[in-house]
């Protein structure tokens, strides 16, 4: 399972990275074209925004998944394991209720969405509602598996103030350096 993940988060890795290419591209060329040659692409704004809302969602659940959000440890590093665990078990449940108010939100404005269109190129809507329905699934997947690592003892289970675990990070400590600090 981890493999597919892998290949699943380099997949949208290169979703993100020519969704971003593309909104470079179309705001390059519309600048160009409205100094240059006195006219522009009426939809590449529409075509961009669209693009970008699904760039930030998608960056959203590959942030979630590599457990890069910001967060603040401090009180939590202190506690117990028991209450650490506690404490994880509760923001889980808590961060699930969001994410499923944002999942129902999202399916209501993809619904909505449907029946509206955009002013330029008349896509429906949904196409930009859908990628928060899709975000707050993804989360919901993630989260909750976690929430079930934490709740069974999984020792992949990630708690907040948990130790890096090894092999998270690279070991600079085995490089063998010189008195002048050169490596050897």
């Amino acid at each position: 399972m981890k493999f597919n993940m892998l290949v699943v988060e380099h997949l949208v890795e290169k979703l993100m990275a020519l969704a971003l290419g593309l909104i470079v591209l179309l705001v390059f060329s519309n600048v160009v074209g409205r100094y240059a040659l006195g006219t522009s692409f009426a939809g590449a704004e529409e075509l961009s925004r669209l693009l970008f809302v699904w760039l930030v969602f998608l960056g959203a659940i590959l942030t979630l998944r590599r457990r890069a959000h910001l967060g603040v440890e401090l009180v939590q590093a202190r506690l117990p394991r028991k209450a650490r665990r506690v404490c994880a078990v509760i923001t889980h449940l808590l961060t699930l209720y969001a994410l499923w108010l944002f999942l129902v939100g999202s399916w209501a404005q993809t619904e909505i969405g449907l029946h509206n269109y955009s002013t330029v190129l008349r896509f429906p809507n949904a196409f930009i509602a859908s990628a928060g329905l899709v975000c707050a699934a993804s989360m919901i997947l993630i989260v909750a598996s976690n929430l079930l690592k934490i709740v069974t003892n999984h020792p992949d289970a990630v708690m907040a103030g948990d130790p890096p675990k090894v092999g998270a990070l690279p070991d600079v400590s085995l490089a063998k350096t010189t008195p002048a600090g050169v490596a050897k």
